[in-house]
């Protein structure tokens, strides 16, 4: 195998050969070709540019007869002679703006005799029409800022003879009209007055063209003003300009010659290399040549093809007997080599980054500058109940709906790094309260900035500050009240101990232990409730007998339901069975409900506990005669702060914590609780207890 020093160049081989025949032909037939092509081009653009002005001439003469027949038409309005003679200016008013919109013109004038404008759609500043626009055609009105083009035509209203008005119609000449007049010719329309731009369809505002300057070969045929080529906005135009009348108003058409220049490059490209083919394939040496070079690059072209389509596998092996084609071969191997390191390096960022954002539980979104989703991960599904194809490409307010705002959710979508909670709805139509941050990514290939946003569902968050807040009011209610009545019980014992009779003091030894009982079960609720959340709530059963426990019960709510004249229904069954239970903590079950029973319930009212077993299970039920709960609050009522809306009865919500410590406490000792409607009115809440074996004996825990 030879070096590759030894091997023959390919420059030696081809460029002696070819390039005397490459010069002669592209000297002797190219460059003619090129000089009549271009020529050629020229001339037609020319004849667009002056067919273009001739048509734009055409378009102002039928712009002024309709201006001037929409005058005439006008005047004879019997209506606006009516109104005139009325005095009634309001109305013409409004009369002259319904014949302006119908019309389809800018603005309608009515004149007196003494040159002043009686009514008028459109007040122009700056301007007497009455008195600067007396003849038909072309008007220039200026100011400081600006100069605006008018087309216009008066005429005289046929009214009585003691009277002289005049109607004056007028056709704004702006930027819209230009393009109008764009859209018709085929050509940019540009209005001038005084070397000042009045009008144009260029989006260039009110800046100004460059000088004009003579091209370096005009048509045959002239235009009014001669031909003109500028630059602006880095394309180049050929223009010519019409003078309109005999006021300083020029009208401009202007023809992009920026595609005929790319044309003309293009083409005599392709001239060029025709022209490179057929000195190539006139040379029979050439021929030779071409066939002993073109296979092995066909064979590199068919491997560099491989790789765009991914096939890196296939080693490059390439001995072609030229010393430029073995360097492309070894150029090739090393690049394929590279191209699978960096692949497979490429692959794993790439798996690492779809990994992490699928971990994220929190919701990223991108939006591109129309404000449409490029990006919904894993995240925003779970979160907003959402699917990634239903979404990507496709509006975000159309799926990120406000509940609580008239605006939509880009509109207050936080800046970069800043952060706002938003009240949005789900996919499954429940509400949520999400916490948004603010992002902006860089896309530096393609040259845009996206917006972007992270949120996460803060619902159940701003719900438990919501909840805590009241459990603090709440609480410090219950505190306040039986506290207020101790301090006032003692304050009268400590004032007038000596002239109070037995019953007046037994009625404040009464208020007192009924203050102390509820701060004790409010007291026991908070420590239940607590321990619940910590994890240190326990219960120790035993057998006990159920007897017992109800009586406790009893003796602990005999105060309070004397005091509210409550009378209480216990109904057992015979023998009374024995429960294993806590009893210390079934106490505290059945005082909250009796609690709940007399709160909720009338005074003079009867409440029921009733016993009953059913399948090894002891069904104990606290009956009130209350107002009832709504089923809409079922759900929640076991957990804690949960506060129902009872009607009138609502200034008595406590703590909101005795319910969920009465459900705790019956499941931790395997039973179950739970509510229902009292046929007769009011609520009935019951738990089961498992009952203990008769044919076992068990001894209680000292």
């Amino acid at each position: 195998m030879k070096s590759q020093s030894e091997l023959p160049g390919l420059a030696t081989q081809l460029v002696s050969t070819f390039i005397l025949v490459v010069i002669l032909t592209a000297v002797t037939a190219g460059l003619p070709a090129i000089w009549l092509f271009r020529q050629q081009l020229d001339r037609q653009a020319w004849t667009q540019v002056e067919q273009g002005q001739q048509a734009a001439k055409a378009l102002y003469q039928a712009k002024q007869s309709e201006v001037s027949n929409f005058a005439t038409l006008t005047a004879q309005r019997p209506t606006i002679q009516s109104l005139l003679a009325q005095d009634d200016r309001s109305a013409l008013q409004i009369y002259l703006k319904t014949l302006q919109s119908g019309a389809g013109f800018d603005i309608v004038v009515v004149c007196n005799s003494n040159r002043q404008v009686l009514a008028s759609t459109l007040e122009i500043t700056s301007a007497n029409p009455c008195e600067d626009w007396t003849h038909d055609g072309f008007q220039l009105v200026s100011s400081d800022s600006s100069t605006q083009a008018w087309l216009t035509a008066s005429r005289p209203l046929g009214i009585a003879i003691d009277r002289s008005e005049d109607v004056i119609v007028g056709l704004k000449l702006d930027n819209a009209f230009a393009t109008r007049m764009q859209a018709q010719t085929g050509l940019a329309h540009t209005l001038i007055a005084n070397g000042q731009i009045v009008a144009t369809s260029f989006d260039v505002g009110s800046q100004s063209l460059k000088a004009p300057t003579l091209p370096a070969a005009s048509p045959e045929s002239s235009t009014d003003n001669g031909p003109i080529i500028y630059e602006l906005n880095g394309h180049s135009y050929y223009a010519s300009r019409l003078t309109l009348n005999a006021s300083a108003l020029q009208a401009e058409v202007a023809l992009q010659v920026s595609d005929i220049t790319s044309t003309q490059n293009r083409l005599i490209g392709i001239l060029v290399g025709s022209i490179l083919i057929v000195a190539l394939m006139g040379s029979v040496l050439g021929v030779f040549l071409t066939r002993r070079i073109s296979r092995p690059l066909e064979s590199l072209a068919k491997i560099a093809s491989g790789f765009s389509k991914g096939d890196l596998g296939s080693p490059v092996e390439f001995n072609a007997g030229v010393r430029e084609i073995v360097q492309v071969s070894r150029v090739l191997e090393k690049a394929r080599g590279d191209l699978l390191n960096t692949l497979e390096e490429l692959r794993r960022e790439r798996d690492w980054t779809n990994h992490l954002l699928e971990s994220i539980v929190e919701g990223i979104v991108t939006l591109d500058e129309q404000m449409r989703i490029t990006f919904f991960s894993r995240g925003a599904e779970r979160i907003t109940g959402w699917d990634r194809d239903q979404v990507l490409n496709h509006f975000c307010d159309d799926f990120f709906k406000l509940l609580d705002s008239d605006g939509t959710f880009t509109q207050f979508l936080p800046q970069r790094g800043e952060k706002i909670n938003i009240n949005v709805g789900m996919a499954d139509g429940h509400q949520s309260i999400l916490s948004v941050t603010g992002a902006e990514l860089s896309l530096f290939e393609a040259g845009e900035i996206q917006r972007a946003f992270v949120f996460r569902d803060v619902s159940e968050e701003e719900s438990v500050h919501r909840l805590l807040g009241q459990f603090l009011a709440n609480v410090s209610h219950e505190f306040r009240t039986p506290l207020s009545a101790l301090a006032a019980s003692i304050e009268l014992l400590l004032d007038q101990a000596r002239e109070l009779n037995p019953s007046e003091l037994e009625e404040l030894l009464n208020s007192l232990h009924l203050s102390a009982l509820s701060l004790q079960n409010l007291v026991d609720n908070l420590l239940e409730s607590s321990s619940i959340e910590t994890g240190h709530f326990r219960v120790f059963s035993r057998p006990y007998d159920l007897g017992k426990i109800i009586s406790e019960a009893i003796e602990t709510m005999h105060p309070l339901l004397d005091k509210y004249g409550q009378r209480l229904v216990v109904e057992l069954p015979t023998p009374i069975p024995q429960v294993r239970t806590d009893p210390r903590r079934t106490v505290q079950v059945l005082v909250n409900l009796m609690s709940n029973a007399s709160k909720y319930g009338p005074a003079d009212a009867e409440i029921t506990i009733i016993t009953s077993i059913e399948n090894g299970w002891v069904r104990v039920e606290v009956t009130d005669q209350g107002p009832g709960i709504p089923p809409q609050y079922r759900r929640d009522l076991f957990r804690r702060f949960s506060f129902p809306d009872i009607g009138e009865n609502s200034s008595k919500v406590g703590a909101g914590l005795g319910l969920s410590v009465v459900k705790a406490i019956v499941e931790a000792q395997g039973g179950r609780v739970g509510v229902d409607d009292n046929p007769s009115g009011g609520t009935i809440f019951w738990f089961t207890l498992p009952k203990v074996d008769d044919s076992t004996t068990y001894r209680e825990a000292m």
